[in-house]
């Protein structure tokens, strides 16, 4: 068992010692946050409640959902989350007649 603990331990310094981006790109990534959208992420403020609901749906979608979600690298709810508030804006410009 402790081989996988050291195995796991040397992926996380890897990870935490180079840019794993810079790998995966010719080129450097670079980005910037605003200042006070960094120091709501940092300090874990919200600016909205997120409410939770359940919804039935097919065993098959969901998995699709997930390896979509994965191959973005964002978590599936998110991805779903996203998906659902592009949508509304949508009917909403069409309901406005926009």
């Amino acid at each position: 068992m402790k081989k996988g603990k050291n195995i796991a331990k040397d992926w996380s310094e890897y990870y935490d010692r180079g840019n794993i981006l810079d790998e995966l790109l010719e080129e450097p990534v670079e980005f910037s946050l605003d200042d006070q959208l960094l120091q709501d992420i940092l300090s874990k403020k919200r600016k909205r409640k997120l409410q939770n609901i359940t919804i039935k749906m097919d065993p098959l979608q969901v998995s699709t959902i997930r390896k979509l979600a994965t191959i973005k690298s964002i978590p599936y709810q998110t991805l779903i989350r996203h998906w659902l508030s592009d949508q509304i804006r949508k009917e909403l410009n069409l309901f406005n007649g926009r």
